[in-house]
């Protein structure tokens, strides 16, 4: 088979069920995809939609430190963590692009006002079953940014302890196993390949 034949070209989509449309949207999908010898396949796959997001890390040069959060993940709890997990702060982008997300959910969840922001990838964090595209972002704090204690959105559920750590104290936690989530994981890794803090 050609391998230039584009994936659009090799999928064709037999059915679609909403099996729950409570909090986000989990669908059922049946298709037809043609492997690369050339056969049509049957497949059937559950898909889980929460809309893309946006994640930060906070980091400061002259105090060689960053800015991190811990909260309660349940689906952490329920998987044998006790469930508070240290991230970055994060958000789903809703109606927003993904800097005006990540500047609100900074200011939500840390208490600071961030102007200056790169972004510096994008992932999908478990593509076997979510759709989620995260948008990973990077930006200089300062003391003068902050404009409030952070903890987030308390209707929303949302109860998060802001932390300032040393860089070198949040990647020997990754080590200890402290740190346990994806993405934080991936932007304190890139904050030591590209010496955001020298």
């Amino acid at each position: 088979m050609n391998d230039a034949i584009p994936t659009r070209d090799r999928v064709r989509i037999k059915k679609v069920e909403v099996l729950s449309d409570n909090w986000y949207v989990l669908r059922k999908t049946t298709f037809d995809y043609q492997r690369r010898d050339g056969v049509w396949q049957s497949q059937s796959r559950e898909t889980y939609d929460r809309g893309n997001g946006a994640t930060i890390l906070l980091y400061n040069r002259a105090k060689r430190t960053v800015i991190l959060t811990r909260q309660f993940r349940f689906p952490a709890f329920v998987n044998k963590h006790d469930g508070m997990l240290i991230e970055t702060c994060a958000g789903l982008l809703d109606s927003d692009e993904p800097l005006a997300c990540i500047q609100r959910e900074t200011e939500e969840e840390t208490g600071y006002r961030i102007e200056h922001v790169r972004k510096v990838f994008e992932a999908f964090m478990s593509p076997g079953s979510v759709t989620e595209r995260l948008y990973f972002f990077v930006g200089e704090y300062f003391d003068k940014d902050r404009v409030g204690n952070g903890g987030g959105v308390k209707s929303d559920g949302e109860d998060i302890e802001v932390l300032e750590l040393s860089l070198n104290r949040a990647l020997a936690m990754i080590d200890s196993g402290e740190i346990a989530d994806g993405k934080t994981i991936m932007l304190l890794q890139y904050a030591q390949l590209y010496q955001l803090i020298d």
